[in-house]
C-alpha cells in the first residue's frame, strides 16, 4: 500500500503513532513524505533516523525547512531562534545525514497504479506541466549533489525572479525552481506579471493579495488534469478532492499529522493528533 504523508517537522512521536495506525510495514508498504522532515518540532534527528531506517520504503521530498538545515549546516545562514534541528547538527553522523538530505528529490510523479500523483512540497507554478516540474526538480537535485552545491546554497535565498522564464540560468534559475517547489502559495493572475510568485503571504485563502489566487486555482495552470499532492500550507488544513491533496494539517502546531492511501484507485485518510512530544 502507498501512503502520502504531510509535513512531519520533527514530530517523531506523531509519525510513529500514524504509522502504527495505518499498520505500516516497510516490507509491504511505501511511504511518501512531502518535505519538511525536520525543524520546529522536538525530534528532528529521531525523525530522520526513523525514515532512513525504512530504506527504499520511505521516499522523502525536500521542503524549505530541510534546505534551511543544509544552509545552516554549511555556514551559509545563521540558525533562527525557533530552529530545532540542533540534534542533527550535533550528531556524530552529522555528515551522513546532510549527505542523505542532499540526495532527496524536490518532486516526483507516481505511476498509474498509484493514481499518477505529482508530489511536491509547496506547489507548481502555472506555466509548468507535470513532466516539466519533475524535470526542473531534477535539475536542482543534480546541483545539490555536485560541485555547484556551495554556489546553490549561497544563491538560494531571495524572492526574485518572481516570473518563470526558460532563459533563466545559474542561481536565478535554481532559486526560482526552489521557491516554486518549496515556498509557493499564491501567484498573480492576469496582466504582465501573470503567474508571478507571491512569497510573502503565508496565511489562508482569504489572505490572497489583490490580483492573486492560490497557485492551484490559476485558470491557465498547465498541470491542470494531473492530480497533485503537496504540504507546506498549514493554514489550508486538509484538502481532499479528486485532483488535489493538501496534507500539511499543522502537526507541529499541535493539530494533526495526516496520511492518505492512494494506490489501486483507493483513497483512505488517516490522521493522528500531535502533542509535540518527542
Amino acid at each position: 500500500m502507498d501512503y502520502l504523508v504531510g509535513d512531519v517537522q520533527g514530530c517523531c512521536n506523531a509519525l510513529q503513532r500514524l504509522l502504527a495506525e495505518i499498520g505500516f510495514s516497510p516490507s509491504r508498504d511505501r511511504l511518501y513524505v512531502l518535505g519538511d522532515l525536520v525543524n520546529r518540532g522536538p525530534a528532528s534527528l529521531a525523525t530522520l533516523e526513523l525514515l532512513h531506517g525504512f530504506g527504499h520504503a520511505a521516499i522523502c521530498l525536500l521542503g524549505n525547512h530541510d534546505l534551511h538545515l543544509l544552509a545552516v549546516a554549511h555556514g551559509v545562514r545563521p540558525a533562527h531562534r525557533g530552529d530545532t534541528f540542533g540534534d542533527v547538527l550535533a550528531s556524530p553522523q552529522r555528515s551522513a545525514w546532510l549527505e542523505w538530505l542532499r540526495a532527496r528529490p524536490l518532486a516526483l510523479q507516481l505511476g498509474a497504479s498509484q493514481g499518477g500523483w505529482l508530489l511536491v512540497h509547496a506547489g507548481v507554478p502555472p506555466p509548468w506541466s507535470a513532466a516539466q516540474t519533475v524535470a526542473l526538480a531534477g535539475e536542482v537535485q543534480a546541483v545539490l549533489q555536485d560541485s555547484r552545491f556551495a554556489e546553490y546554497l549561497h544563491g538560494m535565498y531571495g524572492d526574485q525572479p518572481a516570473v518563470w522564464s526558460e532563459v533563466l540560468d545559474g542561481s536565478p534559475r535554481w532559486r526560482f525552481i526552489t521557491n516554486a517547489l518549496t515556498r509557493i502559495r499564491f501567484c498573480a493572475v492576469g496582466g504582465a506579471q501573470d503567474g508571478a510568485l507571491d512569497l510573502a503571504t503565508k496565511e489562508g485563502l482569504a489572505s490572497a493579495p489583490a490580483g492573486h489566487v492560490p497557485w492551484f486555482e490559476h485558470p491557465a495552470r498547465a498541470s491542470r488534469g494531473t492530480p497533485i499532492a503537496f504540504g507546506h500550507w498549514a493554514s489550508l488544513g486538509l484538502i481532499n478532492t479528486p485532483g488535489l491533496l493538501a496534507l500539511d494539517t499543522g502537526c507541529v502546531w499541535g493539530r494533526w499529522l495526516t496520511a492518505v492511501r492512494v494506490d489501486g484507485g483507493r483513497r483512505e485518510v488517516v490522521q493522528v493528533a500531535c502533542a509535540q512530544t518527542p
